[in-house]
């Protein structure tokens, strides 16, 4: 039986701090301790593969999606216990949306800030009520909830956007978040 997926949104960059990639793999292990299995981008490489490997290792369950340009270029996690390969991106993100059971987003960049973007509308449309959570890491994602902050005052988002997810700054706040899906403002530095 296949355990719930957790997808995780995440950088694919090599040269990151080594703190990143650590917690990466912390978030990893404690998945397969909190009963998660990983839906993921499919990498093997970057913050992406320190948390397949580290599910993996843990005897985890591995699903990648990954679109068939990367898998030709050999960035596929081919040790994933499945790997789904797509036409496009925007396949791999309907695919992953609609697998997972909830989402955790790490620090990434543009692609991690669409893909999270994208779950907070649908969770705004009430197209989706799964969890979502930030981990702001060392405040990594301090000046965009900020600017979250900022939509809000200056009346372009209403303020029920804290609620459209969760922030945790640790890995083990990450997890009672997964399980209060409505009530995001605990750990949030939306105040």
């Amino acid at each position: 039986m296949m355990p719930k997926l957790l997808c995780v949104y995440c950088s694919s960059s090599t040269k990151l701090a080594p703190k990143y990639y650590e917690a990466g793999e912390r978030l990893g292990r404690e998945m397969v301790t909190h009963g998660w299995g990983l839906i993921y981008g499919g990498g093997n490489i970057g913050l992406m593969g320190s948390v397949a490997r580290s599910v993996k290792e843990a005897g985890g369950t591995v699903v990648g999606v990954i679109p068939d340009f990367m898998q030709v270029r050999e960035l596929a996690y081919i040790e994933a216990t499945e790997l789904v390969v797509v036409p496009t991106m925007r396949e791999r993100k309907r695919v992953m949306a609609e697998r997972a059971d909830a989402f955790v987003t790490l620090p990434g960049g543009v692609g991690t800030l669409e893909e999270m973007t994208e779950i907070m509308s649908e969770r705004y449309l009430n197209l989706t009520q799964k969890p979502l959570v930030l981990l702001n890491q060392d405040g990594f994602y301090d000046d965009l909830l900020r600017f979250f902050q900022r939509m809000v005052t200056e009346k372009f988002k209403s303020p029920g956007l804290a609620e459209l997810l969760a922030v945790a700054s640790t890995i083990e706040n990450v997890w009672p978040l997964l399980h209060r899906p409505n009530t995001y403002r605990a750990d949030a530095l939306w105040d």
